[in-house]
């Protein structure tokens, strides 16, 4: 098999075999490029990059198995077949550790080394081919730590992919618990910008004037307490990126200091008189549907389309149930005890693929963890989950150990449930149920839970 695109470096200091082995192996169609010592062998790889380097292992200066050792860690896809004489066998053992890919003995048999040749370079493309599938698989299941083999997790991955280099401007949505700022993180730490800081703020979390000092800084004596100096985290993020979480939560004079930091590039911090120029990349995040807060005249419209140059829509686990596994996986890995492999039973997989998962990502990576708290590994069950996910919980007071045992105890437990976990938010409820409020309310009148509209 003539192989006339593949190089080969010949790497032998007897000139008459050095000359029997490059006319042989030029006859076979292979490109040859010979070195007498291994420092012009490195050198020669270095330069013409070929697909596989053939040396003697007893070489002047630095012997074969040295050049082995320097050059396998730089060249991982690069095969390598080592000659020695019958009598040092245990050397080309040696070789075979160190990472050569075959040997062959002297004095040469000319067809054997043909054959030991070209299996090392099927063997090293193989080799090659597999670490590339494997990392495709990882790269389209996993990104930083987002993980997802769902077609929507892969359209999320495919925006990060495209937009993380730009310089536009991400807004991320989703519900409380999807993963926003994990994306967040993989736009910057995927840019130009990677180097430099990575800065957040939850806008929901703060009161309005502390908001604005966090934001855009303070100068001295600003207000009561602002007893120096201080800047804001646009200052800060100088050359990176800012994360503004909950960025719906702003008022409306907030919106308007922000919207003309994004315009002119330039703050002025509270209580200040000078521009302070800024370069600072901006990625917010909505857990609310910031359009309707636009239609009621509570957000800003022009720093809306400002905030909303790409947007990034993170669906909730109920929308991809088949990342659920994938996700339990990896959860597990994550947090189980060093060395134990753990796994759960089909029961328990079954209990966790058929929940709602109203706090999302958040919720089945604590589910993971409670069970692993409170299981007895490698195998973990249905009775080491949460019991609000089971429906092994207190209804009205009384604890069902057993479970609910109708059809109709098991439906009004998981209301009663999702009500709990939602604040008695009837909307939302009827939405993770799957169903529409005026179906929910008869469903509340029909099990006798009390509610107010």
């Amino acid at each position: 098999m003539k192989r006339p695109q593949s190089s080969v470096l010949l790497v032998e200091d007897d000139p008459d075999q050095a000359l029997i082995v490059s006319g042989f192996l030029s006859r076979l169609g292979f490109a040859v490029v010979s070195a007498s010592d291994a420092e012009e062998a490195i050198g020669l790889l270095e330069e013409d990059r070929p697909e596989l380097m053939l040396s003697d292992i007893n070489l002047p200066a630095m012997s074969g198995i040295e050049l082995l050792s320097t050059i396998r860690p730089r060249y991982p896809d690069l095969a390598i077949v080592m000659m020695t004489a019958f009598s040092s066998i245990d050397q080309a053992v040696s070789c075979i550790r160190i990472g050569a890919d075959d040997y062959v003995t002297k004095p040469l048999h000319l067809l054997d080394l043909q054959g030991r040749i070209e299996r090392a370079l099927e063997s090293r493309a193989t080799k090659t081919r597999l670490q590339q599938l494997e990392s495709q698989v990882r790269d389209r299941h996993h990104f930083d730590r987002i993980i997802g083999q769902s077609s929507a997790m892969q359209r999320v991955f495919h925006i990060i992919e495209r937009a993380a280099p730009s310089s536009a401007t991400v807004l991320i949505s989703g519900r409380t618990g999807t993963g926003k700022e994990l994306v967040a993180r993989a736009l910057h730490y995927h840019s130009r910008r990677a180097s430099k800081p990575f800065v957040d703020i939850n806008c929901g979390a703060l009161p309005e004037h502390l908001v604005a000092s966090e934001l855009f800084g303070h100068q001295k004596g600003a207000f009561t307490g602002a007893t120096e100096m201080k800047k804001g985290l646009l200052e800060t993020a100088e050359g990176g990126t800012l994360f503004l979480d909950e960025v719906q939560s702003l008022k409306p004079d907030l919106q308007t200091m922000l919207l003309r930091a994004l315009q002119e590039r330039t703050i002025r911090r509270v209580g200040g008189r000078e521009n302070i120029e800024v370069d600072v990349r901006i990625v917010a995040a909505t857990n609310k549907d910031i359009t309707e807060a636009v239609r009621r005249g509570e957000f800003r419209e022009d720093l809306y389309y400002r905030l909303n140059v790409v947007t990034v829509y993170l669906p909730e686990l109920r929308e991809r149930k088949e990342d659920i596994p994938l996700l339990i996986e990896s959860f597990l890995k994550e947090l189980a005890p060093d060395g134990v492999a753990c796994h759960f039973s089909s029961e328990a997989l079954r209990t966790m693929q058929n929940y709602g998962w109203p706090g999302n990502v958040r919720e089945l990576r604590n589910a993971v963890e409670c069970a692993l708290t409170i299981g007895r590994p490698p195998t973990l069950g249905i009775e080491d989950l949460p019991p609000h996910i089971t429906g092994l919980t207190k209804v009205g007071g009384a604890e069902r150990t057993g479970g609910p045992r109708t059809l109709d105890d098991v439906e009004r437990v998981h209301i009663l449930r999702i009500l709990e976990e939602l604040n008695q938010n009837h909307t939302r409820a009827a939405e993770v149920l799957g169903i529409d409020r005026r179906t929910l309310y008869r469903k509340l009148d029909k099990y006798k839970i009390e509610y107010s509209e």
